[in-house]
């Protein structure tokens, strides 16, 4: 395939940065995207110019790191797939690919396609933790019985790798989804009870110190989940934190 590339370019935060033109000839279609941008980049390198810079890190589909947006969609065309995961025969011969950052106030540019998504840990630090002693002083799994329908949704919540398509598909950069799955991740278990109360106070006030928007209800974040995490886990959040805020 020969494909028409449009990707942003920004030498740093501060910088004003551009959509840069490029043609890639001999695409492949059993190549994954980033494979794509590992051509092109080869390509400028020995030209003399400067590559793209681009974060990824395992290809697997588990880290979150490959976070672009493609044809305005987080991690592109494909559902349930992270970037690294997208396979350049989901498009066609002469297709015009436009690849962004993400965008969001609280995910600054660091350079290029690469954005600082560590509000996202300062979030996390902010309350996802447990007290309880679960190394070293294990117990029978089947010690304190959990509901199977709690211990899959604490689950299925826990699947969230935090890379960010939540903020970038959503019109306010909302980052509810994210925050709701790692508080429902805990909020299901009775390991997670100690600390309930303080944990989805103190995550939501960092969540919205970070300058992440309001929940739109629209259900973007959702759609453009590539572990296809549930907006049900933002209603637990919401209980959860009307509860916690009318506790003594």
């Amino acid at each position: 395939m020969k494909l028409n590339l449009k990707i942003w370019r920004q030498q740093d935060a501060q910088s004003k940065g551009k959509m840069t033109n490029y043609t890639l000839d001999g695409v492949e279609g059993d190549m994954s995207f980033l494979e794509m941008l590992d051509v092109l980049n080869e390509q400028l390198i020995n030209k003399g110019e400067e590559p793209v810079v681009f974060d990824h890190d395992c290809r697997e589909g588990i880290c979150g790191s490959c976070s672009l947006m493609i044809n305005g969609e987080p991690h592109g065309p494909d559902r349930m797939v992270t970037t690294c995961q997208l396979h350049m025969r989901k498009f066609n011969d002469g297709d015009t690919i436009v690849i962004e950052p993400f965008r969001a106030k609280a995910f600054p540019v660091i350079k290029d396609l690469m954005v600082d998504r560590s509000s996202f840990d300062r979030i996390q630090q902010a309350g996802g933790y447990v007290s309880v002693n679960t190394s070293g002083n294990t117990q029978d799994a089947n010690a304190i019985p959990i509901e199977k329908e709690n211990a899959d949704d604490a689950f299925y919540a826990a699947a969230c790798i935090g890379c960010g398509a939540c903020v970038a598909a959503c019109k306010n950069a909302s980052a509810m989804l994210f925050t709701s799955a790692k508080v429902s991740q805990y909020a299901l278990l009775p390991q997670g009870q100690v600390e309930a109360t303080e944990r989805v106070q103190n995550m939501v006030r960092q969540m919205d110190l970070e300058g992440f928007g309001n929940c739109t209800n629209t259900g973007a974040c959702e759609v453009e989940c590539p572990k296809g995490i549930s907006l049900e886990n933002i209603a637990r959040m919401n209980r959860e934190y009307y509860s916690a805020s009318t506790k003594g």
